[in-house]
C-alpha cells in the first residue's frame, strides 16, 4: 500500500480495481486545511488520462504487473503476435493497445510486454529503433541546402521525412517517441 503523499512519477498504482501510472503530481497544504496531493494519471489499459485530488493519506494498492521480454512474429490483421522465447508462451495486442508503436515493430526483434492479471495491456518500446529505407526519391546533384527532407517508407510501412543524402537501402534511426529521423546508421 502506499499514500497519495507518497506519490512520484512514474508509480504504478490500483485505482477502483484499474492499474494507473502517476503522470503528474504536487503535494499542497493549505492554512489549517489538511494536506492534498493534486495527481495527473495515465490509465494503462485504455490510455486515458485523469486529473484528481486525494488527500495526502488516502491509501492505494499497488498493482499486480508482471514484465515479459518476448519476441514479435507477426501480424494477421486482428492482432499482433508476440512469443515468449523460454516458455513459447503466445499472447496479441491489438491496434489499439499498441497505438503509434506498431509502426516500429520488426520481426524477430524483442520487446518488453506489460501483463496486468495475466493479460498483456501495453507495449513498452525503446527510445529508437533502427529501420530500413525501402523506396525514398533519388535525390537530384546540387540539392545541397541544408535542412532539405524528403519522404522515405521504411521496412514497417512507417513514412518519415529524411535528409537528401539518404537512399533506398540506407537503415536509420528514427525516434519512436516522435517518429522523428535521428542519423543514418552504419551496419
Amino acid at each position: 500500500m502506499v499514500s497519495a503523499g507518497d506519490f512520484r512519477k512514474g508509480m504504478r498504482i490500483l485505482l477502483d480495481g484499474e492499474p494507473f501510472v502517476v503522470v503528474d503530481f504536487s503535494n499542497a497544504k493549505m492554512g489549517r486545511g489538511r494536506p492534498h496531493t493534486k495527481a495527473k494519471m495515465k490509465h494503462l489499459i485504455t490510455g486515458a488520462v485523469y486529473e484528481r485530488s486525494y488527500l495526502s493519506s488516502e491509501m492505494f494498492k499497488l498493482p499486480d504487473l508482471e514484465n515479459k521480454k518476448m519476441e514479435y512474429l507477426y501480424n494477421d490483421g486482428d492482432g499482433y503476435h508476440f512469443m515468449d522465447s523460454k516458455s513459447y508462451e503466445q499472447t496479441a495486442l491489438g491496434e489499439e493497445s499498441l497505438g503509434e508503436s506498431r509502426f516500429y515493430l520488426k520481426e524477430n526483434s524483442e520487446y518488453q510486454i506489460l501483463f496486468f492479471e495475466g493479460n498483456a495491456i501495453s507495449l513498452d518500446m525503446p527510445s529508437s529503433v533502427i529501420l530500413k529505407v525501402i523506396e525514398s526519391e533519388p535525390s537530384v546533384k546540387g540539392d545541397s541546402v541544408t535542412n532539405i527532407q524528403k519522404p522515405a517508407k521504411l521496412e514497417t510501412g512507417l513514412e518519415i521525412k529524411v535528409p537528401l543524402f539518404i537512399k533506398e537501402g540506407d537503415y536509420v534511426k528514427v525516434d519512436t517517441r516522435t517518429g522523428e529521423y535521428l542519423e543514418r546508421y552504419n551496419k
